[in-house]
């Protein structure tokens, strides 16, 4: 009977063939410092103007800080977080920047939709010309458009005032009276900012395939029901994209609010963007200011995460 010969289990030599660290220095200096060397003027920028000022600002939020020289900084911890919730002139300025943005972001969005669907079957030149029509304004800054809605608002010489009072209704002071202001600012993006929603919702429609359409067709589906049942379904990555930009967009409103109302009447228009550059700019208090706009950016990141939690969808066509 031969013998069975076992062979001991051959155990790896450990870091035999392991490049050295001087190896792998070598390695990364001719395969990947250039490359780090390209983008790196532009990390240093953004490590010296965006990330910087944030942790600085971050830190500042929970001192109280001004821009005496014999004024002291002195650490309050939270208490200006604290202050900020509870006073209630930043609860003005959270709720209607809240009604301001619900406002105008669905206006927005009922408005490109339907726009797009209206040029959407036009011709290819119909549809650029319209596309032109609809986004140029959107490349005019937002102080001139203010301005022309400051004239637009006048209550003596204001064009709003000459129509309506070509049907015998008194002239309004849109922008002067609590009761209307918030309203008359919200009126300016509901007429004047659907370009680029109109872009996006024009290219996506022009991703959908056609099938869909044709088989819509087939079984005698209106207009309104191919738009219920295929178009708007298939549109829901765009509208979250459209809803999120929005938001962010609303929440930050402040050109419209410093040109025409300054936060008046009697707090009507005041926005949280707005308070924070009054409490820093006017009144000097950097802490507190810093702790609203991380509140504010706070309140804006949690919007977003509930808007992609309840309209992301997983839609492919």
């Amino acid at each position: 009977m031969a013998e069975r010969t076992v062979t001991a289990p051959v155990q790896p030599m450990l870091g035999k063939d392991s490049p050295s660290f001087g190896e792998k220095l070598e390695e990364f200096r001719e395969r990947y410092l250039w490359s780090y060397l390209f983008i790196a003027p532009m990390i240093i920028l953004i490590a010296i103007f965006l990330f910087y000022p944030l942790i600085d600002a971050f830190i500042i939020s929970f001192q109280k800080i001004g821009i005496a020289r014999d004024e002291v900084t002195q650490w309050v911890g939270v208490a200006n977080f604290v202050n900020t919730v509870t006073d209630s002139v930043w609860q003005r300025a959270l709720l209607n920047t809240f009604i301001f943005t619900v406002v105008t972001v669905a206006a927005d969005l009922v408005l490109s939709l339907f726009l797009s669907w209206l040029i959407f079957p036009l011709s290819s030149s119909a549809q650029s010309f319209f596309k032109a029509c609809y986004y140029l304004p959107v490349h005019i800054g937002g102080i001139m458009v203010a301005l022309v809605w400051y004239w637009m608002f006048d209550p003596t010489e204001g064009v709003l005032n000459y129509l309506i009072g070509l049907v015998g209704v008194p002239h309004q002071n849109w922008i002067a009276d609590p009761n209307f202001a918030l309203q008359s600012l919200m009126l300016i993006p509901i007429l004047s900012g659907h370009g680029g929603g109109v872009i996006l919702y024009l290219a996506a429609m022009g991703g959908i395939p056609k099938t869909l359409y044709e088989a819509a067709d087939i079984d005698a589906a209106s207009a309104w029901s191919k738009l219920k049942n295929v178009t708007w379904p298939l549109l829901k990555p765009t509208t979250l994209y459209v809803v999120i930009t929005g938001t962010i967009g609303s929440f930050q409103v402040f050109d419209l609010i410093y040109v025409l109302t300054r936060g008046g009447p009697d707090f009507a228009t005041v926005t949280l963007v707005y308070l924070v550059y009054q409490v820093a700019f006017e009144q000097y208090s950097f802490g507190l200011a810093s702790a609203q706009a991380f509140i504010l950016a706070a309140i804006i990141v949690v919007l977003s995460l509930a808007q992609f939690r309840f309209l992301a969808t997983d839609v492919e066509y």
